[in-house]
């Protein structure tokens, strides 16, 4: 009974981060609708793992359950996100000002200026390693004020921004800078600066904002063409008989 009960949890996890992936790639993009027969079939799982999947993706805002008609992945409501980042910036101004407050510089901020500073350009991380360090750096600093309600409020708006502030990472130009404006940011933590630490930062969260809104824009457009392309070949596809 608990090797079944495991193997359920297993297959159940698969579908859900095949699923997830397929969202964070657009090869499911906002407003798309499917069953969890379709789900199954694709990924050859039974219901019960593929609804807890999707009950568990729904849970965290990817998806929404329709009324007597399957699933739909979520569409984005820009003002919401507007409003998310509205105030994860006030919770990371307010973080400056606690750490310049503190009576000893934190041990998270010398960490963090190793990892922002390398000797040598070479020395950055890449890809999905600067995604989850970009992460680290916002959540680390906030941490770091020692307040523990804004640091689970944070960790939640967090999650729920990630979705998109994963796309700031796709560009090159946009690691260059994420590196430059965090070394300033800690600068200026460093030498006690707590307003100038504050400005940089929401100059640097409302920049990468703009960026992530393009690039999810232009993710969209490219999914739908593509997705409209792919079902004017099929319906021009001679049948077999």
């Amino acid at each position: 009974m608990k090797t079944t009960t495991k193997r359920k949890a297993s297959m159940a996890d698969r579908v859900y981060e095949a699923l997830k992936d397929d969202i964070f790639e657009f090869r499911l993009i906002p407003g798309d609708k499917f069953s969890e027969g379709d789900v199954g079939a694709r990924l050859n799982a039974s219901r019960t793992p593929v609804r807890e999947a999707l009950y568990r993706l729904q849970r965290e805002g990817y998806v929404d359950v329709l009324f007597r008609s399957g699933w739909q992945v979520k569409p984005f409501d820009f003002q919401q996100v507007e409003e998310l980042y509205d105030l994860r910036i006030t919770l990371e101004r307010a973080a400056m000002h606690k750490i310049c407050a503190l009576p000893a510089e934190p041990q998270t901020l010398r960490t963090l200026i190793a990892i922002w500073n390398p000797d040598h350009p070479s020395e950055r991380a890449v890809g999905s390693t600067v995604r989850a360090l970009d992460e680290s750096f916002h959540c680390d600093l906030v941490a770091a004020a020692g307040n523990r309600e804004m640091t689970r409020i944070h960790r939640e708006i967090t999650d729920r921004l990630r979705i998109i502030r994963r796309l700031d990472f796709t560009r090159d130009d946009r690691v260059d800078a994420t590196y430059i404006e965090h070394a300033q940011i800690l600068e200026a933590l460093r030498t006690g600066h707590a307003t100038d630490a504050a400005d940089r930062l929401t100059r640097h969260i409302r920049s990468s904002q703009k960026a992530v809104r393009e690039i999810t824009m232009e993710k969209i457009k490219e999914a739908a063409e593509a997705h409209r392309g792919g079902q004017e070949i099929a319906q021009k596809s001679p049948v077999k008989q």
